[in-house]
């Protein structure tokens, strides 16, 4: 048997609003090609870097009271690619680059972080069209 939680709204939005606090200013979004690890706290291994962008200051403003999404402020591309390869994850990491704070997919729709391509080249760019989080 399936268990859902029902959350009361004021604690979806601070759910959402402690990942802004997680991040902090000018967090790093590191996008990789790959299987992704374990979890966020398992080291990479063979996935290939490909690129890494930044977070604004803050990073999302506070979460949606009537939605209870999380949307990242603007987000500065990578304007040179690390690697070639298919995205396929992220690392959401603190300005400190090396503290993780969660995993999530990448794609072109319907995921958490969407690409305007998930086709990365070497020396291009690596560009965020969207970045949400909703909690139901």
């Amino acid at each position: 048997m399936a268990t859902t939680l029902g959350f009361a709204d004021a604690t979806r939005d601070a759910m959402l609003d402690a990942i802004t606090t997680a991040i902090g200013n000018a967090g790093l979004i590191r996008i990789y090609s790959g299987t992704r690890a374990a979890t966020a706290d398992t080291a990479t291994g063979a996935q290939v870097l490909l690129g890494t962008l930044t977070f604004g200051s803050p990073p999302a403003p506070a979460a949606s009271t009537t939605a209870h999404v999380w949307t990242a402020s603007a987000v500065t591309q990578d304007t040179a690619a690390d690697a070639t390869n298919t995205a396929t994850w992220a690392r959401i990491l603190k300005s400190n680059g090396t503290t993780a704070v969660f995993d999530c997919d990448v794609s072109t729709s319907g995921a958490v972080i969407n690409l305007n391509t998930t086709s990365i080249v070497t020396g291009g760019p690596i560009q965020i069209s969207s970045f949400t989080i909703t909690l139901p």
